[in-house]
């Protein structure tokens, strides 16, 4: 077995007996211990009571987190003429037709977003084996298929995080940064944790939100109380 760095446990001593806590001491625990030379990403991950593999099971959705994510956002956008324009004065960063396509296929993906006019989506449905397993396909349930380009870059830039449950039934997102302050952080979590709430599909059978976990880029996680987090 490999030997922990000092850091490493130093942080599982402080987190030893922490389980199912509140949104604010798990926070202050993880924020803590992030002391990585850069300032590291603050997570959540979410285990959820459903099958995804059925349709009535699905979980995905979009939220503005309150303070933002603290990371800068590149956004790629599929459009022509006025709205491409539109998508430049908003601040895309990647924009084009089949220009942009064969970038994709090439295997070249520079952006964290990808947002689409609805005439583009012929072209962009032929990359949904390189976009859709980064979770960057467009889709007009999360607002990346749309006319509105500008609306979709200024929220894509201002911090807005799209989530999608993964097979295993786990939902994760970077949900801002250590540096943030704490309260900063508890707002951040507390609306992504609504976010997915409100996203239960009608399909979910039992209990929904199984475990709810936080964690710095390199540090070790904490398990929030599922009940604390909800209200329920």
């Amino acid at each position: 077995m490999a030997k922990l760095g000092k850091r490493t446990t130093a942080a599982r001593e402080q987190f030893a007996g922490k389980r199912n806590v509140t949104v604010e001491e798990a926070v202050a625990l993880v924020k803590n211990n992030a002391k990585a030379k850069f300032d590291e990403t603050f997570e959540i991950a979410m285990n959820l009571g459903v099958d995804p593999r059925h349709a009535d099971q699905m979980v995905r959705g979009v939220v503005a987190l309150p303070n933002g994510t603290g990371k800068t956002m590149r956004v790629a956008v599929f459009a022509r003429d006025a709205k491409a324009e539109e998508a430049k004065a908003a601040g895309a960063d990647i924009i084009g037709a089949e220009d942009l396509m064969e970038i994709v296929q090439s295997g070249k993906i520079d952006f964290d977003r990808c947002i689409a006019t609805p005439d583009m989506m012929p072209i962009v449905g032929r990359l949904g084996k390189v976009l859709g397993p980064r979770n960057l396909m467009p889709n007009p349930k999360v607002g990346t298929v749309t006319m509105d380009v500008k609306a979709a870059v200024e929220a894509a830039k201002g911090g807005e995080v799209q989530f999608k449950v993964e097979k295993a039934g786990v939902v994760h997102a970077g949900i801002g940064k250590a540096s943030f302050s704490e309260e900063k952080l508890v707002e951040n979590v507390r609306t992504f944790i609504d976010a997915v709430a409100k996203a239960r599909p009608s399909g979910a059978k039992g209990g929904y939100m199984k475990k709810i976990v936080v964690s710095s880029t390199m540090g070790p996680g904490v398990t929030i109380s599922v009940e604390n987090a909800t209200g329920n």
